[in-house]
């Protein structure tokens, strides 16, 4: 295959296509460049250049000490199961289910850094790395190629790597805004006609009670969201029930980390349409999009996307700039003071920071803001509550008490901003479960005087 075979708009005498063409090889070819102890950046989430991937992998008898960063990642990662350790070593900056058991055994490691600051790594030259391995749309008549569905974790990191290895694929949809390579800049291409990852919505694990509480949340925090607010939001369960609840709203805007699935309804039928936003007003802001085909297809070439740099999409300072900014995140447990553990289940490392304190922060400081923080408020087995008189030993405070303000269940909604640790533990306690509530107010009288 050549680039006149892949190409979207292919001009006869462009520079760029004889250099495209020179620098065409196999996956197993392009690898080769990497040697041990480098330090390898990868495009992560539904991006994942896995064809780049499987063959640095094939090569482990040759290499030693490579070190391997990103985010998570959709799909295997053959470089941390058991007996890679010599070969391959994982940093992660927030932590995937496929990911987890080698973080807790030892095999890999978990760096915890804000998202906006994961890119900052590789801008300052804290990780410098010999290179990166990338997911991307064929080249544009000018020898642009976009790093479509991810570009707030790569696009950085690319440009400050020594070497970029760019899987070009057929079927990455063009994301827009801040998200372009060019040719020039490539140094092997790999070309493949695969479809992406994917990552549904739907949680197939969910019971009917669950999926109850879950919509029952929702309905709390889209009372909280006005018309004319811009929206931050992840995947899962809380995010998808939210987006049932706005179909009536008015003038929503989009201001996000990550794009998914749920909300192509909402643009579709104009209740997204970013009119009243303070900051880019018209465009959705993302940094890179976790969902299906529905969403891919749905980026592709889409004038109101404008894709980022995390350094960019989740700095607070320009998150705040949007007026009734509206920052939706999950949360393992939360102490009774308003400390919230959204990383670890105690000392064994579940997930990662992300995005949820750069939101928090932003939306605390923005006009009208409401930063929010939801969970159930019990276990799917309702052995304990997820409101908690402490957290558990060695679990990590992600959001501090100071920077909690509203908090909602399937019991409620409350605003802790501005509140007396007394004042916070009787209204957490009001949104606990009830089976839970006697517990709790037993430990509040004794410990905080309630």
């Amino acid at each position: 295959m050549t680039v006149d075979d892949i190409k979207i708009a292919k001009p006869s005498n462009a520079p760029w296509v004889k250099r495209y063409n020179s620098r065409v090889v196999t996956a197993e070819e392009a690898v080769k460049v990497i040697k041990s102890r480098d330090k390898i950046i990868v495009q992560p989430g539904c991006a994942a250049p896995l064809d780049l991937i499987n063959a640095m992998v094939q090569r482990k008898d040759e290499l030693e000490g490579v070190e391997i960063y990103h985010i998570l990642v959709v799909g295997n990662l053959p470089y941390t199961e058991p007996g890679m350790e010599k070969h391959f070593r994982h940093k992660a900056f927030f932590i995937g289910a496929n990911a987890r058991t080698a973080i807790n055994e030892g095999r890999a490691e978990f760096i915890p850094i804000f998202l906006s600051e994961t890119t900052m790594l590789f801008k300052r030259g804290v990780i410098q790395a010999d290179v990166a391995l990338t997911h991307v749309s064929p080249p544009d008549e000018h020898g642009f190629c976009s790093f479509g569905i991810d570009v707030g974790n790569i696009k950085t990191p690319a440009e400050k790597a020594k070497c970029v290895i760019a899987q070009v694929n057929r079927q990455m949809p063009r994301g827009l805004g801040n998200s372009f390579i060019h040719v020039n800049k490539i140094d092997y291409i790999v070309e493949v006609d695969e479809p992406l990852q994917e990552l549904p919505q739907v949680d197939p694990d969910a019971t009917p009670e669950m999926i109850e509480i879950f919509d029952k949340i929702g309905m709390h925090i889209a009372n909280l969201i006005e018309d004319g607010s811009t929206l931050q939001m992840g995947i899962g369960a809380i995010p998808d029930a939210v987006l049932k609840y706005l179909h009536d709203k008015n003038d929503l805007g989009v201001h996000t980390e990550m794009f998914s699935d749920g909300l192509v309804s909402l643009v579709e039928e104009g209740v997204v349409n970013g009119e009243k936003k303070t900051l880019h007003p018209g465009k959705i802001i993302a940094g890179f999009v976790l969902g299906t085909k529905r969403s891919y297809n749905f980026i592709d070439n889409n004038p109101i996307f404008e894709f980022h740099p995390q350094e960019y999409v989740n700095n607070p300072f320009l998150i705040s700039q949007n007026n009734k900014m509206i920052a939706i995140n999950s949360a393992i447990e939360i102490d009774l003071t308003g400390q919230v553990c959204a990383d670890s289940i105690g000392t064994k490392f579940f997930s990662g920071i992300g995005g949820q304190v750069d939101f928090v922060r932003g939306a605390a400081h923005s006009e009208g803001g409401k930063p929010i923080i939801a969970l159930p408020a019990a276990t799917k087995d309702m052995k304990f509550s997820k409101i908690v008189s402490t957290l558990k030993p060695g679990a990590g405070v992600v959001t501090t008490r100071g920077d909690v303000h509203y908090v909602v269940t399937e019991y409620g909604a409350v605003n802790l901003f501005g509140k007396t640790v007394q004042e916070r533990v009787r209204a957490l306690i009001e949104i606990a479960h009830p089976v839970f509530r006697d517990e709790l107010t037993d430990f509040a009288k004794k410990t905080y005087h309630i």
